[in-house]
């Protein structure tokens, strides 16, 4: 049976969200569909392709509306759903930090970022800085509570999850950071 490039990605995520990301091979994926892995590099040429495209559609799944209008609720907007669109996925914010680290997309949330940061009259120098280190924090924290729940829910270490540090508190902190740098009479 021949199968369509959004079936292979969508059984693709399933792969991912139901074994993790070692489970998620092209010989796998392949045989969970029934066709030689050959098949899948028709679709996707290379496995980098594939969790690029991956990392894109536990974006696009994660999407939420937008109903702020200061640049600071949007900043937040933009932050929790990147995260809360990594969570929701077994090993999804690995898989989406590591494509946009590598260059191979998953680049929406910074594009939004810079974009709202723009909007917001910040400096053309501070806004590539800006979007990089609110991405990195939330890549940071979505990977930690990803891998402490999955660590706790296997039974792999007794922690917790009330440990975990504050996800909002901190990104008020970076955001706080950054208005303090536009106007410093605040």
């Amino acid at each position: 049976m021949a199968h369509r490039r959004s079936d292979v990605l969508s059984h693709a995520v399933d792969l991912l969200d139901t074994h993790g990301l070692a489970a998620l091979t092209m010989r796998r994926l392949g045989a969970e569909l029934d066709v030689q892995p050959s098949a899948i590099y028709h679709h996707f040429p290379s496995k980098q392709a594939l969790l690029a495209a991956v990392a894109d559609e536990i974006l696009a799944r994660g999407a939420r509306p937008r109903t702020a209008t200061e640049w600071s609720d949007r900043l937040r907007e933009a932050c929790s759903e990147l995260r809360h669109a990594m969570l929701a996925c077994t090993d999804g914010a690995d898989v989406v930090a590591t494509v946009w680290a590598f260059g191979l997309g998953a680049d929406a949330p910074v594009a939004e970022m810079e974009k709202v940061l723009t909007e917001a009259d910040v400096p053309p120098e501070l806004v590539p800085v800006a979007s990089r280190t609110l991405v990195h924090y939330v890549f940071g924290h979505a990977f930690e509570e990803q891998t402490a729940r999955q660590a706790v829910g296997l039974g792999a270490v007794e922690r917790s999850l009330d440990s975990l540090p504050d996800f909002d508190l901190g990104l008020d902190l970076v955001i706080d950071g950054l208005r303090a740098r536009l106007d410093p009479d605040i």
